[in-house]
């Protein structure tokens, strides 16, 4: 019997109707992000408070705002604190979320209830790592042990894909009986899924069938990419059918993208747009942006620049179209080769945009410089900066390695530098695009030059610094030999 590291309290835990009946909601308020949470009608809400945008205000503290927040006379009662701390969460706030939290019962003396420990421990799973979750499970105190704190501690296992210690958590919840709804077996079925472990759905799913819980959306359709991911397309059409027909299942646009991205896969390309079509019969309201990309992108990689341009249309009536649906939709036209067509797109975006976004123009840039059709690319840079907007290092760096496939060394060079001197912390330069400069250099017998611009690179830290003295010991080699 496989064992935890851990400790899991053995059962006096009294496994109440409320408990049992608890199941599915702590899934839903530990995972879902899908509720609306109803700010106050004031700009000075405590969430805009807690949330510092940009850079900390000096000796800005959460537990200082909560504790100044209380002393203007301003209530602030548990329901509130929930509230704020699911909006942080909303949000990726997970450190903001836990300070929270611990205010909440530290200085407001609230006792904590089952479900407010198992968000904290999600919290401190993904705060402080794993190992802090553990300790902070086997110090709660046994009455507040229940099917919450289970389910939670479930999902930290699942999420940080440690197969061993969800497999023992998921066994013990079956043995207090908090096994009982589909919720809690997706855990399982999305971490087998995740993990390829696809021989262990089938096994989960007859065992949900033996207990009479009925499988969701969500088990289907994870059943269902596991079999569009193995190529099984038997299984995928019988679990498509069956779906189909269950009465208690409501068909999404995204179960046919699914099959239509499995039958891409196998190369079925007619039946792969069969089903986007049915998918797109199912498109409905505030998803309707969403789907749209996802079908358009199918479509560009199916081939059918028709398709591409009619969703296209479609998705223009749905509303504001965002910066990345305009990158999304000039990718699929660079895939389909229709570099005129991306140009078009381009210059839509240009006259509409809101925001100005490096990435939008870089996609067909790339595309361009990779088509040696370098005076497309200088002209829509060239564009850029005469209206006032400064190209990213990796705009730079196409160019710079559309110049060198072209042959021409001293502009792949400068070009190479402009895009160095742009860079950002983090960015790293392409390794083949800096040995092409350095080849230049060295034909020009140039080590002065060629240690200059490796100075550059580890001056930026756009590549490892190891790699910066490697490059400058062969560069002196070569040069010594030409």
């Amino acid at each position: 019997m496989m064992m935890m590291m851990m400790k899991i309290p053995q059962s006096s835990i009294p496994i109440s109707r409320n408990s049992q009946c608890g199941i599915s909601r702590v899934f839903r308020v530990l995972f879902c992000t899908t509720g609306t949470v109803t700010p106050s009608s004031s700009k000075d809400t405590l969430y805009r408070r807690l949330v510092q945008f940009g850079k900390p205000t000096p000796g800005f503290s959460i537990q200082g705002v909560l504790d100044q927040w209380v002393e203007e006379g301003r209530a602030l009662e548990r329901e509130e604190l929930r509230v704020t701390i699911k909006q942080l969460r909303k949000f990726k706030r997970f450190k903001e979320a836990l300070e929270v939290s611990e205010w909440m019962s530290d200085k407001r003396f609230l006792d904590l209830l089952p479900g407010d420990v198992a968000v904290r421990l999600d919290l401190i799973s993904k705060v402080h790592g794993l190992e802090h979750a553990e300790k902070y499970f086997s110090n709660i105190p046994i009455t507040l042990i229940g099917v919450h704190v289970y389910g939670a501690l479930l999902h930290c296992f699942a999420h940080a894909k440690n197969i061993e210690k969800t497999e023992a958590v998921m066994q013990k919840m079956r043995e207090l009986g908090f096994a009982k709804t589909a919720l809690t077996y997706n855990v399982m079925l999305k971490l087998y899924s995740d993990m390829g472990n696809h021989d262990k759905l089938d096994s989960l799913m007859q065992e949900m069938e033996e207990k009479g819980i009925a499988c969701d959306k969500f088990t289907y359709n994870t059943r269902l990419n596991a079999y569009a991911y193995a190529s099984d397309l038997d299984g995928m059409e019988k679990l498509l059918m069956k779906m189909e027909a269950d009465p208690m299942v409501t068909m999404s646009w995204h179960a046919y993208v699914v099959v239509a991205n499995g039958y891409l896969k196998a190369g079925a390309v007619e039946k792969a747009s069969s089903m986007l079509k049915k998918s797109e019969q199912l498109v409905r309201g505030k998803e309707r942006r969403f789907a749209y990309e996802v079908i358009l992108s199918l479509y560009a990689s199916i081939g059918n620049k028709k398709e591409v341009y009619r969703i296209w249309q479609l998705y223009k009536t749905s509303g504001r179209i965002y910066n990345m649906s305009y990158i999304n939709m000039i990718s699929s036209l660079v895939k389909l080769d229709d570099l005129d067509g991306a140009e078009k797109i381009l210059e839509e975006w240009e006259a509409v945009k809101e925001y100005f976004d490096s990435r939008v123009p870089n996609v067909l840039i790339s595309a361009f410089c990779k088509k040696g059709l370098l005076g497309n690319a200088e002209s829509i840079v060239n564009r850029l900066m005469e209206n006032g907007m400064e190209p990213i290092a990796a705009i730079w760096q196409h160019l710079a390695a559309g110049y060198h496939e072209n042959g021409d060394g001293e502009k792949a060079m400068e070009t190479m530098k402009k895009a160095i001197a742009a860079s950002h912390p983090g960015w790293k330069a392409n390794l083949a695009t800096v040995a092409a400069c350095l080849e230049y250099l060295r034909g020009k017998v140039s080590i002065e030059a060629a240690e200059e611009f490796i100075e550059l690179l580890k001056e930026k830290g756009c590549i490892p610094t190891e790699l910066c003295d490697k490059f400058v010991a062969e560069c002196q080699v070569r040069i010594r030999c030409t």
